[in-house]
């Protein structure tokens, strides 16, 4: 008789355990697909170096999945039932990953060269092309009982995520950006597929439409908080621990959620920032500390980090009203604290 666990587990062990059972899976996907794309995503995961060899790279904490699978058990149901979900929503994960490099310009990931700084940007983009289409494949092929809406809700997902990523990379060339609107991006660009990954597990699982509802909700208040995280950690973030440069959003000039409340906070330090974002000229590594130091003196920091608690605790309200089973909530619950409590 398989031993059924009653303690809820760290966030180490259920990564770990996240990674364990959709991984496999989550291979034998990428194998199917045309050689070219097949190298350029391996190599993206981490599976293969730069010239097709087998490796050992990062290939992320696979959280996305682990929330789906733990969603699934929440709703009463088993984790293996969700592992399609699981891998669908961590293709579209890494789909996005591979554009955004190409968008930011950025030239590492993960402690390694982007895909894109790699083959090229035309590659990075259909391979990330070819990703997105495999997950729908992916999901099309997972149990009757829920593939069908499945395939729904992460096409809706994938349309928000779209939305959320047009209005960040617009942002780019408008100095009236409000918190509001920024938020809203944040929201769908982030926001959407967390709370998606939750929703797909619940439905997985075998949850009614009222819980399915709150487990997205759960996952859309996270991702936004883990967003806020996210951008501290883009200005103030250490490269060992996030894999990219230090200030890597200040250099793109991002309009992240820090940095448009510190644009909009009415003090001189918004001013002076504003200016700099305005000179159109690089920014240097003088600049741009300057700059760091200028929305930590607007109060941004402080904001993003309180408004992030906020949203986690909104975000644990939901899951009590999905009405989980007591272990995998408590570990959802883990999950949710892991996205918003990391070092910045």
């Amino acid at each position: 008789m398989a031993r059924v666990m009653t303690t809820s587990r760290p966030a180490t062990e259920v990564l770990a355990w996240s990674r364990e059972l959709t991984g496999p899976a989550l291979r034998s996907a990428v194998e199917t697909m045309p050689a070219p794309v097949r190298r350029i995503a391996g190599y993206h995961f981490g599976w293969l170096d730069a010239g097709g060899l087998a490796a050992a790279g990062d290939g992320g904490k696979a959280l996305r999945p682990a929330l789906v699978l733990l969603a699934a058990e929440a709703a009463g149901g088993s984790a293996t039932a969700a592992v399609p979900a699981a891998v669908a929503v961590e293709l579209v994960h890494n789909f996005s990953l591979l554009h955004d490099d190409v968008m930011d310009g950025d030239a590492t990931r993960r402690h390694r060269p982007t895909a894109w700084s790699v083959f090229g940007v035309g590659a990075a983009i259909l391979t990330g092309d070819a990703l997105l289409a495999l997950a729908s494949e992916v999901l099309a092929a997972a149990p009757a009982i829920y593939a069908g809406d499945g395939v729904r809700m992460l096409a809706a997902a994938v349309l928000d995520l779209v939305e959320g990523q047009m209005a960040d990379t617009g942002f780019e060339g408008r100095d009236d950006v409000t918190p509001v609107e920024c938020a809203r991006m944040a929201e769908a660009k982030t926001g959407a597929l967390l709370g998606t990954a939750c929703a797909l597990g619940g439905l997985a699982g075998g949850a009614d439409p009222e819980r399915v509802e709150a487990l997205r909700g759960f996952g859309r208040c996270a991702g936004l908080a883990f967003q806020l995280a996210d951008d501290l950690l883009g200005i103030w973030g250490d490269p060992a621990v996030t894999g990219k440069p230090v200030y890597s959003d200040l250099r793109n000039r991002k309009k992240s959620l820090p940095v448009v409340a510190a644009l909009t906070s009415g003090t001189p330090a918004a001013a002076e920032l504003a200016a700099l974002y305005r000179s159109g000229q690089d920014l240097g590594p003088a600049e741009l500390s300057r700059a760091a130091a200028l929305v930590e003196a607007a109060g941004a920091r402080e904001w993003a980090d309180t408004r992030a608690g906020e949203l986690l605790a909104d975000a644990l309200d939901l899951l009590s009203a999905a009405r989980p089973e007591p272990r995998p909530a408590a570990e959802l619950g883990t999950l949710a604290r892991l996205l918003v409590q990391r070092d910045h």
